[in-house]
């Protein structure tokens, strides 16, 4: 039986910055479950309230690190979900790095948790393939529906007392899915195609792959969402755009990336032949 839920703070949104209650804590109230939103996991008052819950599980699901006093308190331990095939893809984003870094599976893993980041000992793990055109948003819904299942094998496993963790093995090729920055969303057009495309369905819709469009005089900072590749020879230098009134390509090394989805800054995101429809490319114009 759940006894309550730890989440975020509420936070404001819109225009008028009103406070948004999380979809956890509104499935919580309506559950008629004990909601906590510590903005300090030691606070002594937080402590004292989770203590009170009587828990002898915790069960982690995308929040934030937490302190050595609350994972140890209950009984039967504390354990995350974690949306990786560990030990690889540690950290902050590990669908999105999955993605860029070309994996063709990936996964979910619970373990308890321990004093490090994402090292505990797993518990069970679950493996699904990665689509050759999948986009980070696509793959979060699929392992989101894949992980919940596993928290209640794993919950069930534990009630039971038939869990047999195993330790996470420490190699020098793991590898890490490290917090996303402007710098490493920024698109190299001097990579190869295949590294581009993963890059930019890596980090599609959120919080999106960018460069910079040099267009006469402006020099724009874009977005792009969704992209083509097509492998072709040509001698245009990296970068180099070529528009149409229906079709926007970059030249690469091997071939050309060709852009279905973009949102320059202060619109919102649109298909391509919209964008053409009303914006017009200089001869010279190319991607930084």
């Amino acid at each position: 039986m759940f006894v309550g839920v730890i989440t975020a703070p509420d936070k404001p949104a819109g225009r008028g910055r009103k406070l948004n209650e999380s979809a956890v804590k509104k499935y919580a109230k309506s559950q008629e479950l004990t909601v906590l939103q510590p903005t300090n996991l030691k606070s002594e008052s937080f402590l004292k309230a989770l203590k009170a819950l009587h828990a002898n599980l915790h069960i982690v699901v995308a929040f934030r690190m937490l302190p050595k006093v609350v994972w140890q308190m209950p009984e039967y331990g504390t354990f995350n979900l974690h949306a990786s095939l560990l030990p690889n893809y540690r950290g902050a984003a590990p669908i999105n790095w999955a993605i860029i870094n070309g994996e063709t599976k990936t996964g979910v893993s619970t373990f308890f948790i321990d004093d490090k980041i994402d090292t505990g000992d797993m518990i069970l793990q679950e493996t699904i393939d990665i689509d050759p055109n999948e986009h980070a948003g696509s793959l979060h819904d699929k392992l989101m529906a894949i992980g919940s299942q596993l928290v209640l094998k794993t919950v069930n496993a534990i009630q039971k007392g038939k869990v047999k963790t195993i330790p996470q093995k420490e190699t020098q090729d793991i590898k890490t899915a490290y917090k996303l920055n402007k710098d490493n969303c920024k698109i190299n057009w001097d990579d190869s195609i295949k590294n581009i495309y993963n890059h930019i369905r890596g980090l599609s819709p959120y919080p999106a792959a960018w460069c910079t469009l040099v267009n006469g005089e402006d020099a724009l900072d874009v977005k792009i969402y969704k992209v083509d590749k097509a492998f072709e020879s040509h001698s245009l230098k990296s970068g180099t755009i070529i528009a149409s009134k229906k079709e926007l390509k970059v030249a690469v090394t091997d071939g050309y990336i060709i852009i279905t989805e973009i949102k320059l800054p202060g619109k919102r995101a649109m298909d391509i032949k919209s964008l053409l429809n009303g914006y017009t490319f200089n001869e010279n114009a190319k991607m930084l």
